[in-house]
């Protein structure tokens, strides 16, 4: 004897960030690790969070502390 089917709707509402590019804006410090994690939340596509991570750094908006603060961009992201 089958089992009935029971379906659930699930509605799926995508996340929109932003970020404040303005210059007034001072920039927010966090260290590698805590911006890896948050972009990591978004999306599991490492390479998105490889750029997206690169961005945040080259635009200024994000400013590293910790062991990597002095670190370039290019040897963080590769």
């Amino acid at each position: 004897m089958a089992q009935p089917i029971t379906t659930i709707p699930i509605e799926h509402r995508p996340m929109i960030h932003s970020i404040d590019s303005s210059p007034d804006v001072e920039p927010r410090s966090f260290t590698l690790l805590e911006v890896i994690e948050a972009v990591s939340e978004v999306t599991d596509d490492e390479q998105e969070v490889v750029e997206t991570v690169k961005w945040m750094l080259q635009s200024g908006r994000v400013r590293l502390v910790g062991s990597f603060r002095d670190a370039p961009i290019q040897q963080l992201t590769g």
